[in-house]
């Protein structure tokens, strides 16, 4: 979407602020013994707290409110009765919906004792979204994002899983523009002022592609080593872009 008035901008702003106090809720939840399911509940209670719903519930009738990843899985992890364990990669990702506004949030950390390998792709993860939230400005191509992320990731010694994508969001999950997280010149749009984007570096340590898992819904690295994940909603400017899902 992008924001057409005070209205538009309130509603995106309000959203990201309940996705980014659930996210924290999972977040100071994470000890070795809870369940992916315990950890989706805490999630879910937050929403509730603010009247929001799960949109890959509402839109994508997926089987969670909060899609939750552990290790060599990317995205769309299902939560279930999994316990987490000592050294565990977790990627938490938060998307809601209020009052017709959607707003998308993901982070990636690791259950204690923390490995030095896993620390640095979590941190090349986040690296990444700065660096490409830096040039998402109005004007500028599409690509211009992809091209700063991708770079910032392979410093780091890392891998861009090529198949994901940031995208528009604001009035569903998926919109447009699909966002390549590396160069791509053929997403030479410029950004627009008022546009609501993700940005999302999805990342492995090892193949840039990935398979579905048997349910249907979790994707997985190919090769299955190590993933990470990073987001924010955002709204693009002149100058630097608001990031809404921040608090």
């Amino acid at each position: 979407m992008c924001i057409e008035n005070d209205e538009d901008l309130a509603g995106i702003q309000r959203i990201g602020r309940v996705c980014a106090l659930a996210l924290q809720a999972m977040v100071g939840a994470v000890r070795p013994g809870i369940t992916t399911l315990e950890l989706d509940e805490i999630g879910a209670a937050e929403f509730d707290k603010h009247g929001a719903r799960s949109a890959p519930i509402l839109f994508k009738n997926f089987p969670g409110h909060n899609c939750i990843s552990l290790n060599a899985e990317a995205v769309h992890g299902i939560p279930g009765g999994r316990a987490l364990k000592p050294g565990d990669l977790l990627k938490l990702d938060v998307t809601g919906e209020l009052d017709g506004y959607v707003a998308d949030t993901a982070l990636t950390l690791t259950v204690a004792p923390i490995s030095d390998r896993k620390r640095r792709i979590a941190a090349a993860a986040q690296a990444a979204f700065e660096r490409g939230a830096r040039v998402a400005r109005a004007g500028r191509p599409i690509y211009e994002i992809g091209r700063a992320v991708d770079s910032e990731v392979r410093r780091h010694g890392f891998t861009v899983l090529r198949e994901l994508h940031s995208h528009g969001v604001g009035r569903t999950i998926h919109e447009e523009p699909s966002i390549p997280m590396y160069y791509d010149r053929r997403a030479s749009d410029p950004l627009r002022e008022g546009q609501v984007i993700t940005i999302e570096p999805i990342i492995s340590a090892g193949s840039p592609w990935v398979k579905t898992d048997p349910d249907g819904w979790t994707l997985r690295t190919a090769d299955g080593s190590l993933a990470a994940h990073y987001e924010h909603t955002l709204v693009v400017t002149k100058d630097e872009p608001i990031i809404v899902t921040r608090v």
